[in-house]
């Protein structure tokens, strides 16, 4: 809860390294996200992550999910913060659903907690609905030349390049230039990937308002999608990222795409405004 002190209660979450700051606005109020997210994402001064995740109520679903990037600019759909939210809502005995609809800017999305006998989520699979492979507001078909891929929206805009030799890709380099490319009218996640297996892809991101990451779940479920499109893999394959696997499956039934993982609680605490 906010104190008259002005502090923030804040609980560090990641998903395979992926790491954000995670702050109930039930309970604390920030009036100034952005400026929060830029300060408080900073490693040396201040709790260091990719950026901070506000955990809302609404008439519409179980819970709400703000995202504002380390940059300061609202993203519509994390899926390694998806996850990371439902292990939240649960253990902090917010529901006591293991099936719980979370309102994102990408719309709806469903989770399905694995909960043990001890009450600890030990897994979570995101329902990530239908993947959009034609966007003009997200990705422009004509313009300045891109390097080989496949666009995927997963509701936020992917671009997925495969190549031979994944740890050569200098991706600190290519990252910017390729984020904010032409083409991307809202700037874009990058993947390079590369099919280590008939079911095993090994990818590599760079996040928009983000940089590199360690995992991206939303960038594993474009790779999914890419790679079965072009014949590469079968619609259900292991994503290995820096900071780990992540389970994604493109479901021929509905369409939907899943994600399976897992999430982690680092720590928490309370942090003035900026």
């Amino acid at each position: 809860m906010t104190d008259k002190n002005n502090k923030i209660h804040f609980v560090k979450m990641h998903g395979l390294g992926n790491d954000y700051i995670y702050v109930d606005t039930e309970y604390n109020t920030i009036p100034d996200p952005s400026k929060a997210s830029i300060a408080w994402s900073k490693p040396h001064t201040g709790i260091g992550s990719d950026g901070l995740i506000l955990i809302g109520r609404s008439p519409e679903a179980d819970f709400t999910m703000r995202i504002i990037n380390a940059d300061g600019l609202e993203g519509q759909m994390c899926g390694n913060a998806s996850r990371c939210l439902g292990k939240y809502v649960y253990e902090r005995g917010l529901t006591r659903k293991t099936t719980i609809s979370m309102l994102t800017r990408a719309g709806i999305k469903m989770l399905y907690l694995d909960v043990d006998d001890n009450d600890t989520v030990q897994s979570i699979t995101v329902d990530l609905m239908e993947p959009v492979l034609e966007d003009p507001t997200q990705f422009l078909t004509q313009g300045e030349q891109l390097p080989d891929g496949v666009f995927v929206s997963i509701g936020n805009p992917n671009y997925v390049i495969f190549v031979d030799d994944i740890e050569s890709i200098d991706l600190a380099n290519v990252g910017p230039g390729l984020e904010f490319h032409s083409r991307f009218p809202q700037r874009c996640n990058i993947e390079f990937a590369q099919v280590i297996g008939p079911n095993e892809i090994r990818m590599r991101v760079w996040e928009r308002g983000s940089g590199i990451t360690m995992a991206c779940g939303t960038g594993a479920c474009a790779t999914l999608v890419a790679a079965a499109l072009t014949g590469r893999t079968s619609r259900d394959a292991t994503i290995k990222m820096d900071g780990g696997s992540l389970h994604i499956e493109w479901r021929e039934s509905d369409n939907h795409i899943y994600m399976r993982g897992t999430a982690t609680t680092v720590f928490e605490g309370d942090i003035e405004l900026p």
